[in-house]
C-alpha cells in the first residue's frame, strides 16, 4: 500500500552504485593498502610466533605486573598457558596481531579526530550523529564495503575492524577534554600557556582516565569484530569458532570462545589499570 502512494527510495540501489564507482576510483590506492597491511599482519604474526610459547608468556606476565600488578601477572600467565594447552596458541597470535594493529590504526586516526572535537564545539556537533550512527550499525553490515575494497582476508578484517571500533576513542577524548574544569583552563590561560602547552601539559594529561577508557573499549570493540571478521578470512579465532558452527562441534567452538574471553579479560584489565594510574 506504502509502495502505491509514495514510490519507493531506491537506497539500495544508490549504495550499491556508490561502492561500484568509489571501488574502481580507489582500487589502486586500496591494492597499495591491502599489500602494505598485508605485509604488517603477516610480520607481526611471524614476529609473535618466533619465539617459544614460554617466552611470550613470561613476556605478557611481565607487561601484566607493570601496568595491572600482581594478580594480572598471574591471572595472565595462568590463561595463556590454558590457551597453550588447549592447543590455540596460533590461532591467538593471529588475534592479538590483528587486535594490536587495528586498536593502534584506531588509535592514530580517532585521538586527533576527537582532541578536535573537544576543543571545537562546532566540530563535536558534527561528529556526534556521526558517532551516534557508527555505534547502532549492527556490526556485521562493516564487513559488507570492506570485500570489494581489499578482498577476503585479514585487511579486510582490519578496515572493518578499525571503522567498527573507532567511535569510542573518539567520543571519549573529546568528552574527556571538554568536561575540565574551566577554571584550570583559565588558570594556563593566565600563565601565559600556548594552544599546543595547554593541550599537552594540561588537558590530555587531566583527560588521560577518560581517553583511556575510550581505547579500553575500543580495544574490546576490537576483539569482538575480529571474531566476526572471521566470516571474511580474518583467521585467528574467531576462524575456530566459526569452523566449529559450520561442522556442528560445539566443544571446539567453546574452547576458542573461551580463549577470547582469556585475551579479552587480559587487554581489559591491563588497560583499565593505565586508566587508574592516570586519574591517581
Amino acid at each position: 500500500m506504502m509502495g502505491e502512494i509514495i514510490p519507493r527510495i531506491p537506497l539500495a540501489d544508490g549504495i550499491d552504485a556508490f561502492l561500484d564507482w568509489l571501488t574502481a576510483a580507489i582500487s589502486g590506492v586500496t591494492r597499495a593498502i591491502s599489500a602494505i597491511m598485508s605485509v604488517g599482519v603477516r610480520g607481526l604474526v611471524d614476529l609473535l610466533m618466533w619465539p617459544p610459547e614460554w617466552v611470550i608468556i613470561i613476556l605478557i606476565g611481565l607487561l601484566g605486573y607493570k601496568f595491572g600488578g600482581r594478580k594480572v601477572a598471574i591471572g595472565s600467565i595462568l590463561g595463556m598457558v590454558f590457551i597453550w594447552n588447549l592447543g590455540l596458541w596460533g590461532p591467538t597470535m593471529s588475534t592479538i596481531a590483528l587486535v594490536v594493529l587495528a586498536t593502534l590504526i584506531a588509535m592514530l586516526l580517532g585521538l586527533p579526530i576527537g582532541i578536535a572535537g573537544g576543543l571545537s564545539e562546532r566540530v563535536y556537533q558534527v561528529l556526534r550523529p556521526i558517532l551516534d550512527f557508527m555505534q547502532t550499525m549492527p556490526a556485521f553490515v562493516y564487513l559488507i564495503p570492506a570485500i570489494p575494497f581489499f578482498g577476503l582476508g585479514a585487511v579486510s578484517a582490519m578496515f572493518s575492524t578499525v571503522i567498527f571500533s573507532i567511535p569510542p576513542v573518539i567520543r571519549l577524548t573529546a568528552l574527556g577534554i571538554r568536561q575540565i574544569d574551566a577554571e584550570l583552563i583559565e588558570a594556563s590561560d593566565a600563565f601565559g600557556s600556548t594552544t599546543m602547552q595547554k593541550l599537552f601539559k594540561v588537558q590530555i594529561p587531566l583527560a588521560k582516565p577518560t581517553i583511556m577508557a575510550g581505547v579500553n573499549q575500543t580495544i574490546m570493540l576490537a576483539l569482538s569484530m575480529v571474531v566476526i571478521a572471521a566470516m571474511i578470512g580474518a583467521g585467528g579465532l574467531g576462524s575456530e569458532v566459526w569452523r566449529a558452527i559450520q561442522r556442528l562441534r560445539p566443544g571446539q567452538g567453546f574452547e576458542a570462545g573461551i580463549a577470547v574471553v582469556i585475551v579479552a579479560m587480559i587487554l581489559d584489565r591491563v588497560t583499565q589499570k593505565i586508566g587508574a594510574a592516570g586519574k591517581a
